[in-house]
């Protein structure tokens, strides 16, 4: 199923929805139409575990009202949700290792164990919306097409053997980042600010996924390709980010993981290139889909 928050063309507050062709069903109005119980937005529907989704499956392959059924052209989507946690993954794919040797001081060893850093839930923003460019905090604004997890049962202490039982499903994150608000290596601040998760457009349901590890994945900046790869390059792979972050970090239904950038992020470049406002950034990872982004001043 492929899964999302919307709203609808008469405006309102938004709903949850699945994306079928070219269109958007509003499984809050086919819940309501049939009396049967499903949360109204896509946290609580990752929170409620199987059971609600088997009602989504039914609520699909049941009727639809007219007014349940709406063109995707014609609503706005939003961010899937607001994760509980965005657990960043630096230095994920070997050729990216290399380009921020040279270009942002990074060891050029290749990690023996995976780099972590977070985002706070405030960067989260959707499909279409905008990318803040704020010119007094910086001149290097950066982008990173990244495949993400979305987490879907409780991982504590996991092995790589049971990880793939917590994924709920995948979706894109692009992973903006201000190069040049590095903090004594800290990361925070230069990849945590406002709009700097943009998010979506949909979650795909692990059963859609045949092989996560095998995604083609890309980056376009004002139609021209910057990042281009597959999700098979990663160094440390979907199994091996959860088992490691969940022998220390708890990771709870609705929790992201961004499972790390390939090359050609902007500060790698020869001369470096970055977003400015009046930039569209487009994400695209195969099987889910493409997020568009503007850039915009902020100030």
């Amino acid at each position: 199923m492929r899964l999302l928050t919307f709203t609808p063309p008469t405006g309102g507050a938004p709903r949850l929805g699945a994306e079928t062709g070219d269109h958007v069903l509003d499984l809050t109005a086919l819940a309501d139409h049939t009396g049967a119980p499903l949360p109204h937005d896509l946290l609580g529907l990752v929170q409620a575990g199987p059971a609600a989704l088997d009602a989504v499956r039914r609520l699909l392959e049941g009727d639809r009202p007219a007014h349940a059924v709406h063109r995707t052209v014609d609503v706005r989507l939003a961010a899937p949700f607001r994760p509980g946690k965005i657990i960043g993954v630096g230095l994920n794919y070997v050729e990216h290792v290399e380009e921020s040797s040279r270009s942002l001081d990074t060891d050029k060893e290749l990690p023996p164990r995976p780099v972590l850093f977070s985002k706070p839930a405030t960067a989260v923003t959707g499909p279409g919306a905008p990318i803040l460019h704020n010119a007094d905090l910086t001149t290097q604004l950066d982008w990173e097409c990244e495949l993400a997890v979305v987490i879907g049962r409780t991982a504590h202490r996991v092995g790589e053997d049971e990880a793939y039982d917590h994924i709920f499903g995948f979706s894109i994150v692009n992973d903006i980042s201000a190069r040049d608000q590095r903090r004594s290596g800290q990361w925070f601040f230069s990849k945590g600010q406002d709009s700097y998760a943009p998010f979506g457009p949909v979650v795909v349901t692990a059963d859609e996924i045949p092989d996560p590890m095998a995604l083609d994945l890309s980056l376009r900046v004002n139609g021209v390709t910057k990042q281009k790869s597959n999700t098979r390059h990663m160094l440390f792979p979907i199994a091996r980010l959860i088992a490691d972050i969940s022998s220390g970090v708890t990771l709870e239904p609705g929790d992201v993981i961004a499972t790390g950038s390939p090359s050609g992020v902007g500060a790698g470049m020869v001369p470096p290139e970055f977003l400015a406002p009046g930039d569209t950034v487009e994400a695209t990872v195969e099987l889910i889909g493409t997020l568009t982004n503007p850039v915009v001043d902020a100030r």
